[in-house]
């Protein structure tokens, strides 16, 4: 078998059986300093694809950073088949001021790709990071989580009309896919449309490292190795129970219809019955109680964490599921111990 190629990128080179922990520089602060974020690139003996894996394109979301180090610096790789481009914090500025959006007129870096050379700082940060890292690729994961305030289950979301992305999507092997272009500017969108399959994947919620969501993601990480031929050990992870959402009737946004303090009533991954009770918003009198119930019988993929609510605000993301799917489901909670998480 032949040996694999050498990646390279603006500045430098990595010849196979090689691993380069580089800070690649982006932009630069109002002192000149270089603004950089780091990436790992493994690049195997042996030929194969070349993957990459991101996160943190907002600054806040820390789940998937651990996942794409792990993968990076605790995983055995000596028998990789291709090569791991591996960026665990893209937006460097973001993530130092611990908030969202790039702190500069707080523009959405996941908003900017694949970049201008001669455009915004966004974009130029985006076209550099989409040039050397993405461009580059043959296939990619990005992952992030719910904003500030809510919390979601593990999920993937793809452009199921694309086939080479609905490939990737299901090796993830997640339960829940929802199927959707995306928006102009998202990495993911930009990277498909531009011969890069690529999904996102959301877990969890911002600020923080949730050890089982970082378990489940890895476990779908090694499922994507595994159906591309990444490495000979992994296997390709069926789920038990798969929905794909295709129509917009098929989920909703439950949003709140009066200010107060909110009672969430079950968990993100719960599955709930319609007209059961979702959750609570009460004044801090409690004489006035607003009640949410399920306008369907669905899964709750995303929920409110934040207990207080303006009207109009999200209070969770249901999803509907079909008989099928809501049999394995009712079987699978009422036979577990615990709650879903």
């Amino acid at each position: 078998m032949a040996d694999n190629e050498a990646f390279t990128y603006n500045g430098g080179k990595v010849e196979p059986g090689e691993t380069q922990d580089i800070r690649y520089g982006i932009s630069e602060t109002y002192l000149g300093d270089p603004v950089r974020i780091p990436v790992t690139i493994i690049n195997g003996e042996q030929p194969g694809p070349t993957v990459f894996l991101s996160a943190a394109a907002h600054g806040d979301e820390l789940n998937g950073i651990e996942v794409v180090r792990e993968v990076a610096y605790e995983w055995d790789l000596a028998d990789l088949a291709g090569t791991l481009v591996c960026m665990p914090v893209m937006n460097v500025p973001a993530f130092l001021a611990q908030q969202r959006y790039l702190p500069i007129y707080d523009r959405d870096l996941n908003r900017s790709f694949p970049g201008s050379e001669t455009s915004t700082g966004a974009k130029r940060m985006a076209y550099r990071i989409y040039q050397n890292f993405i461009a580059p690729c043959d296939l990619g994961i990005d992952f992030h989580t719910s904003t500030r305030g809510r919390t979601n289950m593990l999920h993937v979301r793809a452009d199921m009309s694309d086939p080479a992305v609905a490939r990737l999507a299901n090796a993830f092997g997640s339960h829940v896919i929802i199927d959707s272009s995306g928006s102009d500017g998202m990495l993911r969108t930009e990277a498909s449309n531009r011969g890069t399959p690529a999904i996102t994947v959301e877990m969890g919620e911002a600020h923080r490292f949730q050890r089982e969501l970082i378990d489940e993601a890895l476990a779908g990480v090694e499922s994507v190795f595994a159906e591309y031929g990444l490495r000979e050990t992994s296997t390709v992870n069926w789920p038990g129970w798969r929905t794909v959402i295709s129509d917009e009737n098929e989920k909703t946004w439950l949003r709140a219809d009066a200010g107060g303090i909110v009672d969430m009533h079950h968990e993100r991954g719960a599955l709930v019955h319609r007209g059961d009770r979702i959750c609570t918003i009460t004044n801090p009198f409690k004489d006035d109680n607003v009640t949410v119930v399920a306008p369907f019988t669905g899964l709750l993929v995303g929920v409110l964490e934040n207990p207080v609510v303006y009207p109009g605000n999200p209070l969770c993301h249901l999803v509907e599921l079909k008989d099928n799917v809501r049999r394995v489901v009712e079987r699978e909670q009422s036979a577990s111990p615990e709650s879903p998480v």
